[in-house]
């Protein structure tokens, strides 16, 4: 029996593996991955399957009815054993410190760089959002979470994909990559938020 969360290709996830400094995943080891593109193919976000219907991503991805989603993609170079899906409608946008948490993403790897051509991925440590506030400066509201810094960071591109952690043998979606440095730093967290907030 199929297990919601649990991929027929299970990633590799030993060690501290970092989108910017990050290490290449295993091809469909994270298959609810999804690459939300325009219509001329070019990967604006990421974004997360959570049934065959919906896809949840950042709200600041702007998604319409005129974008696609490609799933089963891990090279943006190939077009090999992947679903291009057209959008039918626009709908809602959407923890324990010490477990690891690991988010995929085609995003940039430095400021200045393009995308990522293959599907990376990142462990991250969680920060309480009073740490978060000082590499901020502002003040990070409790329907998001922040994770990164230690070199370990999401950039542009990397919106709305998913941070995961693994829990009985699944891996369980909690939060969305919500706004990153907008120079890609390293050492700035990602903020990201949590999806259980917006479940009606």
């Amino acid at each position: 029996m199929v297990r919601c969360g649990i991929p027929a290709i299970p990633p590799v996830v030993s060690g501290m593996q970092r989108i910017v400094n990050g290490k290449v995943a295993v091809p469909g080891s994270w298959p609810w991955q999804v690459s939300l593109q325009y219509s001329t193919g070019f990967h604006f976000c990421g974004g997360s399957l959570i049934s065959k219907d919906w896809v949840v991503t950042s709200a600041h991805c702007k998604v319409s009815t005129s974008h696609q989603v490609v799933a089963g993609m891990f090279d943006k170079r190939s077009k090999e054993n992947v679903q291009v899906l057209r959008i039918a409608q626009e709908g809602v946008y959407l923890m324990t410190p010490a477990d690891p948490w690991w988010t995929p993403g085609w995003g940039r790897t430095y400021f200045h760089g393009r995308g990522s051509s293959m599907l990376l991925q990142a462990s991250v440590p969680l920060l309480s959002n009073a740490e978060c506030n000082s590499f901020w400066e502002r003040e990070i509201p409790d329907i998001m979470v922040c994770a990164g810094s230690d070199r370990v960071t999401a950039c542009m591109g990397d919106s709305g994909s998913p941070l995961v952690c693994q829990k009985d043998g699944a891996w369980t979606l909690v939060v969305v990559v919500s706004f990153v440095s907008g120079t890609c730093r390293s050492n700035i967290p990602t903020i990201y938020s949590r999806v259980t907030e917006f479940i009606p």
